[in-house]
């Protein structure tokens, strides 16, 4: 049992950290606040090789493991916890088509996909299914050499502004077995996309829904197998899920640290609100819970890694436990701030913004306490 990061995973904290401070940080506010899509920052991050962490090398990727993409996705988020996340979704698509593409596919997308010349969006959930994927209703039937999209999905990441969209649709008859996945580009005839979402957090990328009418591409688009794409899609979500825990990781930690700072020079009563017992206990357990997170996610990075059976409960439990425990740290840290981490002079209400939306999205974490149970049962 190894708890130490060994000195290549060190060496890549450290060159994603700098990256966030410098490239990230500074500019998280203003995002933020004016909406802005860091398209430019997100194509230096993949000079980094940070948008095709777990990509094969074929196509310029890094080949990392899980482990590595958790370490990569806490420092970024730190950094600014929206763009983070965006670019966690960019590496699940992306990954999904140079693991279940045919060589064709993998060949006209990958490798723009990893310096991020293309942008990836991953389209699974609707407007009438959410926790229940497989209930959609977004169809494709083949007409000659094309496949044939009718039907919508719901907030979308990067809709509208990403040229490749990873789109699940129903082939066949009900259930999962009954869906496939296809590789739908910006600018096919019969794509088209709503109005940016106003939301509550991750302000920093768009969000919107995407639409298809009789949307027609060629057959060679299918991704993998006919039937398969339920698989896939969950396949990619177990990945996906210890992502944006570990973006809430990374969040909740940069809390974490505002506070300590706060409450060292914070004075009431005629003394520093942290030499208070009650504040320093309210420190020890969010430093607890953070680290417990951190834990229980790169256990499920590991699993993924070495291709355990318990991985996909692993996951479902990490991201769980992290989102859910994050987002409490943010608003601890933003109670011990007082009136003051209510206002934008501080970074806290937009951690808790940012952070309450990764225990609904890649599954409810209902839904992850469903896998938890299903699994236990076995």
């Amino acid at each position: 049992m190894q708890f130490a990061l060994t000195d290549d995973q060190r060496a890549i904290q450290d060159a994603a950290r700098a990256f966030a401070e410098a490239e990230l940080m500074p500019h998280s506010a203003r995002w933020d606040e004016e909406k802005h899509f860091p398209v430019e920052t997100m194509k230096a991050a993949a000079e980094m090789g940070f948008c095709g962490i777990y990509t094969g090398e074929e196509h310029g990727g890094m080949a990392l493991g899980r482990v590595e993409a958790a370490v990569i996705f806490e420092e970024l988020s730190r950094g600014d916890v929206a763009t983070a996340a965006f670019i966690s979704i960019h590496n699940m698509a992306t990954w999904m088509i140079d693991s279940f593409g045919s060589d064709d596919l993998r060949a006209r997308y990958v490798a723009s996909l990893v310096t991020m010349d293309l942008i990836a969006s991953y389209c699974l959930t609707e407007p009438g299914s959410g926790s229940d994927a497989a209930a959609m209703r977004t169809t494709a039937f083949r007409d000659g050499e094309d496949w044939v999209l009718n039907g919508s999905k719901a907030f979308i990441s990067g809709a509208g502004v990403s040229d490749v969209y990873v789109v699940m649709a129903r082939t066949g008859g009900d259930g999962a077995k009954g869906v496939s996945a296809f590789v739908v580009d910006k600018g096919t005839p019969g794509l088209s996309f709503g109005a940016n979402e106003k939301k509550m957090g991750w302000n920093a990328q768009p969000t919107a829904v995407v639409s298809f009418d009789d949307c027609r591409i060629p057959a060679a688009n299918l991704l993998g197998a006919e039937g398969d794409g339920f698989r896939y899609a969950m396949a990619g979500l177990d990945g996906g899920r210890l992502n944006i825990a570990a973006c809430s990781i990374g969040g909740a930690r940069l809390a974490l640290e505002t506070a300590q700072e706060y409450v060292a020079g914070r004075k009431q009563f005629g003394r520093p609100i942290g030499d208070f017992q009650n504040t320093q206990f309210k420190l020890a357990d969010m430093a607890t819970d953070l680290d417990a997170a951190r834990l229980m996610v790169q256990r499920g990075a590991w699993a993924i890694d070495t291709g355990h059976p318990e991985k996909t409960k692993w996951c479902a439990m990490a991201k769980r436990l992290a989102t859910d425990a994050c987002f409490q740290i943010a608003d601890q840290a933003l109670q011990l701030h007082g009136g003051y981490g209510y206002l934008k002079d501080y970074p806290l209400e937009r951690i808790v913004r940012d952070l309450r939306v990764h225990r609904i999205l890649e599954g409810t974490n209902e839904i992850m306490r469903v896998i938890t149970a299903r699994e236990l049962a076995r």
